[in-house]
């Protein structure tokens, strides 16, 4: 796909103005001659220069895809009859009450559901909360934050109408359906009830939209008298609420990327002295769970794998090691329950669960699953007193599960798989882990999936289009999951392959911590270096390797198509995270002085400066060939600024010296996290299958 149009498209691609502008830091001059596309009243945008580019680079979008509509609606009927439009959740017990989500057949959002523990089934339901009435009128809708009081007789939920990702607070009560009064705008935070159901715990955003602070809301009060308990003086930190797994205590917690603080609250006394935990101190997290009047704290403040530690509640500093740290088990995450406690982590990189006993810290009954490589967690677990645990279950063949596991018995129910209305057998497909030596000499794990084709059991494919994917930031792992809407690719011959490289933790926290800061450039080295291993094993050849990410993900594609363009046949970056020297240097933006941890402080540190301007993709755009691109946005997006994108786009158009099919989509009324609703998100996941396939030739 070339950029030639239909005649009754716009006849050339938008070219941005110029408009030398320059800034100079530690000595150096930094030139953005697209600094202008960054409206100045942001988040407003009004400037009708700036919005008739991003209307012209639309144009120019649907001008591209316009010819391609019979394939982007096969794409689309595809993807949505592997969807079962009709659908429920296995319902959970909290309290007196079961409580599950549906969705009803055409609709866009869910509906929340709930009936009496001890009512007979099809019997006492009640719909708690009806998304599609709620998003009805809107073009964007999302749910935030959902909590039933204690009580069950109030539901506090948040919602966004935008994509601006400030959310509104509303309560309900559960007898009547009618709504309360109290309404809470600029919230930016989980919700949490104290015991008595009088009180909820909040944060509001600020206006740099940082939640730097936790307040009180007393039910039936004016939130403008909401009570303060805590404010973040450091402006890097930002503030949560929750509850333990107990109920015993409600939890605020402060922290950036690396250094976290958290203080208790008794759920029946909010207004005590908070219980300050442990000071924070630079780079040691901690999160807390109680169990009597011991506190259960998991951490990495001796080992960067995390440990576990106990601590008397009456000394909450004083902790002393339960489970030590290991080079070998990663523990992601630790859960009191009353009878036992359960520890997560990953082990070679495979998730594992394990149960353990309070009164026999040497018994450790770790869950066993049917596959070598696979995603597994507990699901929702929201009841203390149990001997039953949920649990998800998928690989890149297997469909979601949902398991229920009898402790005692230690067996294994299945209560739900996912269903692929328009069929699916995974004995028709393959997978597999390979471990890529890396540049440097380190072995990168990278998960690949296809159909079968004739190949002997155990040998790779061979000559195929691939679908390289990849994120590597924030100690995000990106799992070896399943896909239905993968299935498009692979049916049409594609090995699909989920690179696991450093930057994220998927083989644990050492794995984060070389992928960032100084090592940052190893996360775009394994990702390229990952390609070639592929391409010397015969799996495919350079063009025709399609690759996607979003965010700091769409950041590796910016870099990958600076540093290898020659590899790639067709790439995608959603809200992609590239004009990083500019945003790091702009503390005045919303993320930015929490995201120095992760990046570098390019305004205190001059050699951050010079190694974020060497890889940061707006700065390393050059006059070379570049491959096919499909970049979007989104207006109200607050994490990744709809200017970033849109820059990019303008420099690589009159950069490069080729004219490759370059093509900006900016979502006008979303954010973040694209265009809303089930059925709206799949069009885009059509338009980005449908970029693939014509750009490498496959359809």
């Amino acid at each position: 796909m070339t950029e030639t149009t239909p005649a009754s498209a716009p006849a050339s691609a938008p070219i941005a103005a110029r408009k030398p502008h320059s800034a100079s830091h530690h000595g150096r001059t930094l030139s953005d001659d697209y600094a202008w596309l960054r409206d100045p009243g942001y988040p407003e945008v009004k400037d009708t220069e700036v919005l008739a580019h991003l209307e012209a680079e639309n144009r120019w979008f649907e001008a591209h895809m316009a010819p391609h509509q019979p394939l982007l609606d096969r794409l689309y009927e595809e993807l949505k009859g592997r969807i079962k439009e009709e659908d429920r959740s296995v319902p959970a017990r909290e309290g007196d009450w079961l409580y599950w989500r549906e969705f009803a057949e055409g609709a866009q959002y869910r509906t929340w559901w709930r009936r009496p523990a001890d009512a007979p089934e099809g019997s006492g339901h009640e719909c708690i909360l009806d998304e599609p009435a709620l998003a009805e009128g809107h073009d964007y809708f999302r749910l935030g934050a959902f909590a039933v009081s204690p009580d069950g007789r109030t539901l506090a939920y948040s919602t966004d109408t935008d994509g601006s990702e400030r959310f509104t607070v509303h309560l309900r009560d559960l007898a009547s359906g009618d709504l309360l009064p109290d309404t809470i705008p600029s919230t930016l935070s989980s919700l949490a009830w104290t015991a008595d159901s009088r009180g909820l715990l909040y944060g509001l955003a600020n206006a740099q939209w940082r939640t730097d602070n936790a307040r009180l809301h007393w039910v039936g009060s004016d939130p403008a008298e909401d009570i303060e308990l805590f404010r973040e003086a450091d402006e890097g930190f930002r503030v949560d609420v929750g509850v333990t797994q107990s109920e015993r205590f409600l939890v605020i917690t402060t922290g950036d990327h690396e250094t976290s603080e958290v203080r208790l609250l008794p759920a029946d006394n909010p207004l005590a002295e908070p219980i300050l935990v442990a000071a924070r101190r630079k780079g040691v997290e901690y999160a807390v769970e109680d169990h009597g009047e011991t506190l259960f704290i998991h951490t990495n403040d001796s080992h960067p794998n995390f440990r576990l530690a106990t601590a008397p509640l009456a000394d909450p500093g004083k902790w002393t090691g339960l489970i030590e740290g290991s080079d070998r088990f990663y523990m992601t995450d630790v859960t009191t329950f009353a009878d036992f406690y359960v520890v997560e982590g990953r082990e070679d990189g495979l998730d594992q669960i394990e149960v353990r006993y309070y009164d026999d810290p040497a018994r450790v009954e770790r869950i066993a699953f049917p596959e070598a490589s696979y995603d597994a967690g507990l699901s929702e677990n929201p009841e203390w007193c149990t001997g039953t645990l949920r649990l998800g279950y998928e690989s890149m063949v297997t469909p979601g599960t949902v398991y229920d596991y009898d402790v005692k018995a230690r067996s294994l129910t299945v209560r739900k798989v996912q269903e692929v209305p328009s069929g699916y057998e995974a004995s028709l497909y393959a997978t597999t882990r390979l471990m890529v030596t890396a540049r440097d000499g380190t072995a990168v794990p990278v998960s690949l999936v296809w159909k079968r084709a004739g190949e002997a059991e155990g040998a790779l494919p061979q000559d195929r289009p691939l679908h390289l994917y990849g994120y590597g930031a924030y100690g995000i792992a990106i799992p070896p999951g399943f896909s239905t809407n993968r299935l498009s690719l692979l049916d049409r011959g594609f090995v699909y392959a989920i690179a696991h490289i450093r930057g994220g933790d998927d083989l644990g926290r050492h794995w984060y911590q070389s992928g960032k800061l100084t090592q940052r450039t190893n996360t775009f080295h394994d990702f390229i270096d990952i390609a070639e291993a592929l391409v010397d094993r015969g799996v495919t050849r350079p063009g025709r390797i399609s690759i996607a990410g979003g965010s700091a993900g769409g950041e590796l594609v910016g870099a990958a198509i600076n540093m290898a363009p020659q590899l790639w046949g067709a790439a995608v970056a959603h809200v992609p995270f590239v004009d990083v020297l500019n945003t790091m240097l702009d503390a005045s933006l919303p993320l930015t002085p929490g995201e120095w941890p992760e990046w570098g402080n390019p305004i205190e540190d001059v050699a951050a400066y010079d190694l974020i301007a060497s890889y940061s993709p707006y700065d390393q755009v050059s006059a070379q060939a570049y491959p096919p691109l499909m970049v979007t946005a989104g207006l109200n997006d607050p994490r990744v600024t709809y200017w970033e994108p849109a820059k990019w786009v303008a420099k690589l158009r009159a950069t490069r010296t080729n004219d490759a099919t370059l093509i900006l989509k900016t979502n006008m009324g979303a954010g973040h996290g694209g265009k809303s609703g089930r059925f709206e998100s799949l069009k885009e996941d059509a338009e980005e299958m449908a970029f693939i396939l014509t750009e490498l030739g496959v359809e």
